[in-house]
Formats: C-alpha cells, structure tokens, sequence
C-alpha cells in the first residue's frame, strides 16, 4: 500500500484522534492529536521518536552504556537483585539533557552500590548495531511508560503494561520482542480486509469502462489506506455502543490490534502489521458502522481542505462506494468473502447486487405492492404490550384483484413487452454506464440510509405504550422514558409535564426508533378507529441523529402501521417549524376530514396550523422512494430509446428571447412526431388549420388596431420620446410588430398571440404611472380584446 498512487490518494484531512480513539494516553504509544500529516495517525510520534532514537545513536559509547545501564540488571553478585543501574547524581531538570556528560562505568549505583560497569558488563564486546537496536527499544519502553500513565482507557492501558514490561525484558535478555499467550500470530482471519475490499471492487464494477474502474479501485485503496491508520473504538466504548454478545471477541481484536498494528506505528521495535492485511470480515463487522459515520464526518467538516480534484470523488461517490461495500459486509451470501472467490464467467452480465422487479410488478398493477412492498408488520394492539415492526409483508385488501389492475389500466400505459425489455436493461449492470448507474449518485432518497439500517439491524421500530391494567414491562417503561426525555429536549415550547402524561397516557401509543438499545426518536399518537383518523401529538428524532432520513422512514412505517388498522387519515396540529417536515410527508392543510367526526377530538393548539394527510391503502409507504426510483429508471431508458430512433433535427426555439414566458407543449417543432398527444380535455380547443387559425388571428388584430385606446400601442417607442424606455423594458412589443410577425406566420398557436397582447400591457403598466392616461387606455383595450378572444372562442367564456 506504499506505491505512488496510493500515497496520492490519501485524504489529507484524516484526524488522527476519532471520536473512537483509544484515550488520551495512546499519543505516546502511536497515534494521538497534534499530527503533523493528517493522513496518518501518529505520524508525528513516528517522528518524535525516530529523531529521539537517532539522537541516543548518535552518542558516544560512553553515553550509550549508561543508557543502557538503566534497564540492565546488577552481573555484580548473584545476591543482588537490582535490575537497573540508577544515577547518583541524576540531572535537576525535569527533561533530561541528551547532551549531559556520561557518568564514569565506576560510578556507583545509587539503588545497590555497585558501579556502572557491573550493570552493562555483558555489553562490553556487543557490536555497535546491536547496541543500537537495544538503544532503540529504551526509547520505545521510555515512550510506553509514560503511555501507560496517561492512559485512562483500563483496557488499553493493560496493553501498553504489557507491551512496556515485554520490551523491557527484552532489552535485559538482549532477545527479540516476541507477543506471546493467547493472542496468536497474524494473519488471524483469510481473506482478510484487502482482500475481500479488491474482491468487491472486481464483483461489483468489473463491468465498467476502464475509467470508471480506475476510480473504485481508487475509491478502494483510500479506504484501506484510511482503515490501516483509523483508531478503533475501544471494547468500553463497543460495549456501550451495542447490545450485541460479540464484545469478547471484539475485546480479543482490540488487543492484538494494539499489539501488532497501532502500537507499533511508532515503537518499530515491535514488528509491525497492517490492519487490512491480517484481519477479517469479523472484525470489519464490528468497526464498520461507526468508522464509516466517523470518517464521512471528518470529510465533511474538513472539505475545504480537499484538493479540488479529490473533493467530488470523496464527498459524492465515497460515500456510495461505501454503501454498497456494507452490503457486501453485512450480507449473509456475499461471496467476496469466500477463499476460493472468482468471477464466474455466467455474472459478467449480472455483477453487483441489484433488487429485480417482476415484469408484473412494472405495470403499475397492485402486483407492484405486492413485491415492493412494506416491512412493518401488524403486531399486537395491546397498549400495554411492544409491537416489532418486523419484515412481515403488507397485504393488499383483497378486493385489489389482477382483474381490477387490469380493468382500471389508463390509456397511454406503456406495452408490457416494452418494460419487460427495458427491466431487463436497468438490472443489468453491463448495460448502465457510469457510477451514476450503480447507485453512486448523489440524488439518494431522503430514506435510503435508515432503510438500508433497518435492513442490517442497525435500528428498529416497535410501537409501545404504557398499559394500567398489565403487569409493567421494565424495557418497555425504559423506552418511554427515553422517549419523554427526546420529545421534551427536541420540543422545549412543549410543558414538560404534558409530554410526560400524554407518552404514559394508555390510550396513546409511540411508534419508537430505537437504534443500539436506546430511544432515539418516536411518533407519539392516538388513534379514534370510530372516527376514521388519528392524532399525531410529537414527532421528534434527537439533534445528532437527525438528517439520516429517520424522519421520514418513521413516518412512513407510522403510515404502514395504520393502513393495517384500516385508518387512513392523519391529523396534527404543527407549528411553524414543524410544517415543512410535513408537508415533505405528505400532509396538507387541505382538511378533508368533515369537521364533525374530530370536533371534541383533539386538542386545538393556539398558534399551530391543522394539517392532514390520506393514506393510499395501495401504496407500500416504506419501499415507496425506491419504487419511484426504479420507475424514473424506466423512463428514462424509454425516453433514450425514443430519442435513439428520431433523426431529424430541428433548430432552438427563439421565442423566450424575445420575453415569451411559456408556450403550449405542442408548438415545439418535431414533438408530434415523438408521439405526444394533447391530452383529451385540451383537445378541441387548439385550432389545427393553419390557415384558419392565420385569418382568425389577422381579424381580431385589426379590430384591436383600429379600436381608439390603440393609440399609444401602434408602433414601437420612440426613443426621443422615452430616453430610459429600453433601460426598463427588456422585451419590447407593439401592434406594428405583432402584424409583422403574424405575416410571417410567426404565430403558430393562439396562446403565442395571445402572449404579445399580454406583453403591451404589462409593458405599460411597468412604465407608466397606474393614473396616467396610457394605462388608462391600456385597461380599456386589455378588457377589449379579452372579450373578442372569448366571443372568438380563443379562449373559454
């Protein structure tokens, strides 16, 4: 991982000090703040102690003894028992001074009496390389000791004791450093992390243009480069982070990783390994969630300091890239992880793993529910009790029958021979070209990463609610809570009080999110079956994991949950701040509830806007953005097609230079002959004949000419006149101009017309005081040609 194009790639904004880091004392052991190059971790105590260690070398050999002194046991007697010779008279400064003169081998020990020369005897015929690794390995033992009392972390520091006392035998037996019990030796999984990454990058994008190749696999040895300098979470902080029985063996990969990677960046006395190359799927398993949030939210913050060249690689297709890498991590069938894994031949055309819809499913028939369909799951309708919103699939009413799809087919639906051809394309990745067809683009869905959670088991949805009659369950009550105290921290205007008693209250239910074992966001409810709706009360997700899309994955599960009880209307009373999120969800202040059936329902908040929303029973409200998503596939493959078989090309439309703002679709040269058809309530008003339309329009402007408020409109504005005219007036029109192009036939459509009659009136009145008598004349002609239009049938009565 050492070659040029590696180096390049590596993201200069990498902090070496994570939100997962080891503790505070790890900066003396290998990686800590304060780095000089970014990119790698404890960078900058590589080159604290490669100058410390070229400094001790570099003295006489004198100097060197009484260094090595120290750590040397007494060779005096076989009774003594000192294992390190200590300075009589040791330096008054807290920093000793590397340039201090050497004590004499006579000097006496001031621990057992004994000179200098008793301790480093065993020295005395020792080569000077030899003498100089012993001095590289005090160094390191100096750098651990001082480790081991910063350390706060009881794990880590137990590591660096270990290491300190390993090292420190070390230089008493003159041996190599050897890590030895239970640990093992590297590699302690195959394939290991390199492996299975390269893997994925030729399983997924092989099929690609060498160019587009070129950028995964780049995107990939970025990542591994990050992974190999990235500081793990320590087992505390994995143990409060997940609830899951792994925390043993995950504790077991921490240490050895300390042992053979971290601590070894910068003590090279110890043989160092990297961390893609000596561990696994199991380990990647472990850090990947919060590695990933951890080092997108470095990029984030640190994007300015991005070359510019880097920049749209790592903060639109990195992020992508490592989506679809935690399928591969998470999947229980990926195959990047088996030893023997080869491309087979029969994948070229099917690499990557995309979701494949039934020709069925493409019509627009409810047999497109059917296979995209909700995760939520009705569950139990006891308040007291926790619903799971579990992958149970949603069934479509009955009455939604293949017959009915097909009896309610709309004219204009697309052949299904013709998306059966085009499914064939989307799905097929040898087909799409680029990253922006292999999910790399930046126009995700706003639910795509808590979907893609839920999926993995990273978060979970259950509804609840506090039950007086059934016996309390203390997980269910430790939710609660937990959901009071979100609401009340993200809804300070609300009374604490009243959160409290509406979230305990039996008769609400809150459907929770709840993600590592805690509570992080809720809809509070309640629901009136009779009355055909329910009440939205809270909606919150708590501030640091908000933007995720949770907010509206939760909504949508809270849609799924309802259609299950047959209740199809939401109401809620939001406030300003609240409306936008709303509105994103569907609801509206279009109340079609009658008033009657929640007058005397809910609670009427003062200052809080009514909103509602309705629920399409056909709809899977959670799958809905993916299923939208395919179908922009479709069309846009259907428009490609279309576009491949016209020939002809036309020139650009002129008229918007000339201020037109709009203009029916079907004067655009060439669209008839793509197939477009006006829609049914449009037909009939167009008139078709050219020559019938020229002779209608060429009659109501000579009325309009000869009509006495035309006058100040006959012909175009006089510059002597108006000096500043065409200062104020960018698209200046009059009725000489108008008679000049309709001569040319300019006026293809009514609605062309009828655009430059607009424009000299809104001319005027732009210019022109509202009293003025041009104004005046401009209402007067306005409400004359309106009436000629309408009594022309240009323009309905």
């Amino acid at each position: 991982m050492s070659d040029p194009a590696t180096q390049a790639l590596q993201p200069r904004l990498l902090q070496a000090q994570s939100s997962g880091s080891a503790g505070s004392g790890a900066a003396a052991a290998g990686s800590g703040t304060g780095n000089s190059d970014p990119v790698r971790p404890g960078l900058s105590q590589q080159q604290r102690a490669s100058q410390k260690k070229a400094q001790v070398r570099a003295f006489p050999r004198a100097k060197k003894l009484e260094k090595l002194g120290v750590f040397s046991a007494c060779k005096a007697s076989d009774t003594c028992k000192c294992n390190g010779w200590k300075n009589p008279n040791p330096p008054s400064a807290t920093r000793i001074d590397l340039q201090q003169q050497a004590a004499s081998l006579s000097e006496p020990c001031r621990s057992c009496g004994h000179a200098l020369a008793d301790h480093v005897s065993h020295l005395e015929n020792v080569s000077e390389d030899e003498i100089n690794r012993l001095l590289g390995m005090v160094v390191d033992v100096e750098n651990l000791f001082m480790s081991v009392h910063k350390e706060e972390d009881t794990d880590t520091k137990q590591v660096y004791f270990y290491l300190f006392k390993l090292l420190r035998k070390c230089i008493l037996q003159m041996s190599q450093p050897v890590v030895e019990g239970s640990l093992g030796s590297p590699p302690f999984e195959k394939p290991n992390i390199e492996q299975g990454v390269l893997n994925f990058v030729q399983y997924k994008f092989s099929h690609l243009a060498p160019k587009e190749r070129q950028t995964m696999f780049e995107l990939s040895k970025m990542f591994l480069i990050c992974l190999n300098y990235w500081k793990l979470e320590t087992p505390t902080q994995y143990r409060q982070r997940t609830q899951k029985d792994d925390a043993t063996a995950y504790k077991l990969d921490y240490t050895r990783w300390l042992c053979y990677c971290h601590v070894p960046q910068s003590n090279d006395s110890l043989p160092r390994y990297e961390t893609t190359q000596v561990f696994g799927r199991n380990l990647l398993k472990s850090i990947f969630t919060v590695t990933r949030r951890q080092l997108l939210e470095k990029f984030r913050v640190e994007k300015d300091k991005l070359l510019p060249e880097k920049r749209t690689l790592i903060l639109t297709h990195f992020p992508k890239f490592l989506s679809m890498l935690e399928e591969e991590i998470y999947g229980e069938n990926s195959p990047i992880w088996e030893a023997d894994f080869t491309m087979p031949a029969s994948e070229s055309t099917q690499i990557g793993h995309q979701t494949v819809i039934s020709p069925t499913s493409a019509s627009g028939s409810p047999a497109l529910s059917k296979c995209l369909n909700s995760s939520s799951s009705l569950g139990s309708t006891d308040t007291g009790g926790v619903e799971p919103i579990t992958g149970d699939k949603r069934k479509l009413p009955e009455a939604l029958t293949l017959e009915d799809a097909k009896r309610i087919r709309v004219m204009g639906d697309i052949p299904m021979e013709l998306v059966n051809e085009v499914m064939m394309t989307i799905t097929d990745p040898a087909a799409m070209l680029g990253p922006e067809t292999n999910l790399l683009t930046p126009n995700a869905a706003r639910d795509e990463t808590a979907r893609l959670e839920e999926r993995r088991g990273i978060i979970e949805f259950h509804v609840i609610g506090n039950s007086l009659s059934q016996k309390s369950n203390k997980k269910i009550l430790m939710w609660l809570v937990g959901l009071q105290n979100v609401f009340s921290h993200q809804l300070p205007r609300m009374p604490k009080e009243y959160i409290t008693r509406l979230v305990f209250d039996p008769k609400h239910k809150t459907l929770a999110l709840i993600k590592d074992g805690r509570v992080i966001g809720g809809i509070c409810f309640r629901m009136f079956p009779t009355q055909g709706f329910s009440e939205i009360v809270f909606c919150a997700v708590t501030s640091n994991e908000q933007v995720k899309g949770y907010g509206t994955h939760l909504m949508n599960h809270l849609k799924e949950y309802h259609i299950k009880h047959n209740i199809l209307y939401f109401l809620t009373y939001a406030d300003e701040y609240a409306i936008g999120y709303f509105k994103k969800q569907g609801f509206s202040k279009d109340i079609k509830v009658p008033k009657g059936r929640y007058l005397g329902y809910i609670k009427d908040y003062e200052g809080a806007t009514l909103m509602e929303c309705e629920l399409n029973p056909r709809i899977p409200y959670t799958e809905l953005s993916h299923i939208i998503k395919r179908q922009k596939e479709i069309i846009k493959k259907l428009i490609e097609r279309k576009q491949s078989q016209i020939r002809k090309v036309y020139p650009g439309l002129t008229c918007f230079k000339e201020g037109v703002r709009q203009i029916p679709v079907e004067s655009i040269p060439g669209i008839r002959e793509t197939g477009w058809k006006p829609s049914s309530k449009d037909k009939g008003k167009e008139v078709k004949d050219p020559d019938v339309l020229y002779n209608m329009l060429k009659n109501l402007l000579a009325q309009i000419k000869t009509h006495p408020d035309a006058w100040p409109f006959m012909e175009p504005v006089k510059k002597s006149e108006a000096p500043d005219y065409y200062e104020v007036i960018r698209f200046p029109i009059d009725l000489k101009t108008m008679t000049e192009k309709l001569k040319n036939r300019y006026y293809v459509t009514k609605k062309l017309f009828i655009a430059d009659l607009q424009r000299i009136i809104s001319n005027c009145r732009e210019y022109n005081p509202p009293d003025s008598e041009y104004c005046k004349s401009a209402n007067t002609l306005e409400k004359f040609f309106y009436f000629k239009l309408k009594d022309g049938g240009l323009i309905e009565k």
